[in-house]
Formats: C-alpha cells, structure tokens, sequence
C-alpha cells in the first residue's frame, strides 16, 4: 500500500440512511409513522432507485423536516435487508435529546458530554427515567454503518434506532463479533424488522425493534477469526471453510513431502491426532501409504543412470515391466506398523 497521512482518521463516505420509519406530509401537519419495512434515503437518487430494484417500492423525492436540503427516498417492501459489517467498530451509542436547535443533550449513560454534569435525565426521574415520554427525557439512540454488498459504490449505510430493547441487542451483537474478529474483516448480516409486544400497566403495547443477526454463517465461524472476504460476500462459500477449518490437510502435506519419511512423520502425526488408525487400513492411511511409495518409487528412479547413446546420439528403446516390484508393496504396509491391520 502506498503512502498515507498516518493522522487522518480514514472513513468510509455515508450514502445514505437505512430507517424504519418515515414523515407522512398528506394531512395539515407532517406527522410521523413507524414503517414496517425498510425506508432507504439517500441524496443520490440512483442509490435510491438501485435499491427499489433490490426490494420494491416507488421512488419519491422527499424532503426532511427542517430547513433541509431534499433527498430521494423509497419505502421498500423488504423486513430483512442483507448487510455487511464492516472492519473497526461500527457502532456508536448515546441517550440523546435533540430539538430544533440541534442535540441538547448527548450521554454515556453516567455523563452528560454536552455539559460535563453527571446524568441529567437519571437526576431527574431516577432508574427508570427512559419509561418517561420522550419529549421529557433522552432517547437511547444507536447508529450502526454496514456496507450493502448489492448496492451501487462503495462506502456505508448508517442504520438508526432509537429503541432501547435495540440498543441492548446491536450493541452485544457487535461487541462479540468485534472480540471474535478483532475488529478485522467483513462479516455478513441481516438487518431484520421484527415485531415485539410489552405488557405493562396492564395494557399491552405492540412495537417493531430491529435486530442484526449473523447471516449465512455460524457464530463458530463467525467469532473464530475475519472471514475470508469471499464468504463474507457469499456466505455460502462457508462450508468449504468449514471443510478447511476441520483439521490438518495431511494429503496436501504428504504430497508436499520430499522424502517417503517425511510422509510417514505425517502418517505418524495424524495417528497421534486420532486422525488415522493406528493400526492403518482406513482410507485416509491407504492414501498417505500410496504417497509414501511412489516417493520411494520418484527417489529409486532418479539415481537410476541414464540410457546409454550410440555415437549418433540414438538412444536404444527402453522396455518398461508395468508391474510393482514385490518390495513395495512391503513398504507400504510398513507405513502402516509393519502391515498388521
């Protein structure tokens, strides 16, 4: 890779939001309506239309509430949407308050970063201050990027929740995959609108929540290590990884070998894993065997001399008996433990 200004935090370009709700303009006031599925905004209108494409709707110029410059929105007909979560740590987490005049509060939970006082909302209505009414009190707001691998260029999409059941499950779901991958390589997810319900008080009340789910792969492969990027993009290359990650190729490794020693150290190695028989006469023994004697075979044939040339520089035709000498197949059993099977 070449140069680099090592100071600069390098991020990927946000194209756009992924949210799951929307402004509906067609009454006297705007008013806004949780959606049951994806909305995709964007200000370029060909990321819009590409994901109409991908998941249904009508594309539609929209324009926020606020004296905000218009976007290009749709709302899709799609609850699941498959994603990517990129390298790093893509998400962030803060109780916020916002009005007209920006965010007036931003906290951790135990300080309030806009005024460096402790919890304002917790010093107000106590443990329980997130069952207030938002317009009293912060909302737990969490931003996740993800990369939308079917999706036109290449940079992130900010999904937004301010749910609190939300900000518990994304926030566990990425701190694992963040342990498991070291914050290296892509992993495959699906951003999926469920439908919860709450009892409380007595009444019950019925809400969507957004969870993140592995997608495609198992969480052993998910948290053993970065994923290839080639099962990142295309979760159903996993099985071979699978494959892969089973154990030792002692069949590469034996025709790797230079010597038919170096192929029974192999043999001996997969019989100490439990990999083999001890004994010998199980498929994989029977290949190393074979390996083994045609090294013998190779090694023979190279300090063989050469045929002799006439002084035309002929040389007499060599005739070839296709017939294994008795001695190697006495080899063979004895890469086994002396052949008692």
């Amino acid at each position: 890779m070449s140069a680099r200004i090592l100071t600069l935090q390098r991020q990927a370009r946000e194209l756009g939001r992924l949210r799951t709700g929307y402004t509906d303009h067609s009454g006297e006031k705007p008013r806004p309506v949780k959606s049951e599925t994806w909305v995709v905004s964007s200000h370029a209108e060909h990321y819009v239309e590409a994901a109409a494409g991908l998941w249904g709707g009508t594309v539609e110029q929209w324009r926020p509430l606020g004296d905000k410059p218009p976007q290009f929105r749709v709302i899709t007909e799609a609850i699941s949407i498959d994603a990517l979560m990129p390298p790093g740590d893509p998400l962030s987490q803060y109780n916020e308050m916002w009005s007209k005049g920006g965010a007036q509060r931003r906290c951790d939970g135990v300080t309030e970063k806009l005024s460096g006082q402790p919890c304002l909302c917790e010093r107000q209505f106590g443990d329980e201050w997130y069952l207030q009414s938002k317009r009293d009190v912060c909302a737990a707001t969490t931003r996740l990027n993800v990369m939308l691998p079917d999706m036109p260029d290449v940079g992130v999409w900010r999904a937004e929740t301010k749910s609190f059941y939300a900000a518990n499950e994304w926030a566990a779901t990425a701190d694992m995959v963040h342990m498991g991958t070291g914050g290296k390589g892509l992993v495959p997810v699906a951003l999926r609108i469920e439908p919860r319900e709450r009892v409380a008080g007595g009444k019950t009340k019925r809400f969507p929540v957004v969870v993140v789910e592995i997608r495609g792969v198992t969480p052993r492969q998910a948290l053993s290590g970065p994923l290839p990027t080639a099962v990142a993009l295309d979760p159903s290359a996993a099985p071979q990884l699978a494959l892969e990650a089973a154990g030792p190729d002692y069949v590469a490794e034996a025709e790797g070998a230079l010597t038919s020693d170096d192929v029974r150290d192999v043999w001996r190695r997969a019989a100490k894993a439990g990999d083999v028989n001890p004994k010998g006469g199980d498929p994989l023994s029977q290949q190393l065997m074979a390996i083994a004697a045609r090294k013998d075979a190779e090694a023979a044939e190279a300090h063989q001399p050469g045929p002799e040339v006439d002084e035309d520089g002929a040389v007499d035709v060599e005739v070839v008996d296709d017939t294994p000498p008795a001695a190697w197949a006495d080899g063979i059993a004895r890469a086994a433990g002396g052949g008692d099977q």
